[in-house]
């Protein structure tokens, strides 16, 4: 980890983002390099709600959730890389591309995803992520996020 290397605790990730249960999807940030770049972990357990529907006999966390975790993280990178902590600035989930699931993710597991910014500085950022359990591959896409900011006044 470089000088500027950051973390998010839970607090942080509560003040950086409006999510909360049961949709706050991750637990903390363990890196966050600027706005280059962030690693969040989402702790998998049996207690989360979409368990009890997804799927009962097996259960297997939705892909769309996983997606939405590595969306969240890349909120907490903007946010925090931003200085946009506590200013009512929001980040907003605008778009995805390339996305493949190579591997079920399930209770008991540590879901690490790390972004990228691929393009960003201005309303709308677009990241490289990639979740892993294990360091073995269980999501990759692209994500693109805008930035909206509060009004003036």
């Amino acid at each position: 980890m470089t000088e500027t290397t950051k973390t998010a605790d839970i607090a942080t990730i509560l003040r950086a983002i409006p999510h909360r249960y049961p949709f706050l999807l991750i637990d903390k940030v363990v890196e966050i390099d600027g706005t280059k770049r962030g690693v969040g972990i989402k702790n998998v357990s049996i207690n989360e709600p979409f368990f009890q529907g997804h799927f009962p006999v097996e259960p297997v966390m939705p892909g769309v959730l996983i997606i939405e975790a590595m969306a969240q993280t890349s909120a907490v990178i903007v946010s925090i890389g931003q200085d946009l902590m506590d200013s009512g600035a929001l980040v907003y989930f605008m778009g995805i591309d390339k996305a493949k699931f190579r591997r079920k993710v399930v209770p008991g597991d540590r879901l690490e995803m790390e972004l990228v910014t691929l393009r960003g500085g201005g309303k709308v950022w677009r990241f490289q992520a990639r979740a892993t359990v294990g360091g073995e591959l269980a999501c990759e896409c692209e994500l693109m996020a805008m930035i909206q900011l509060p009004p003036a006044g």
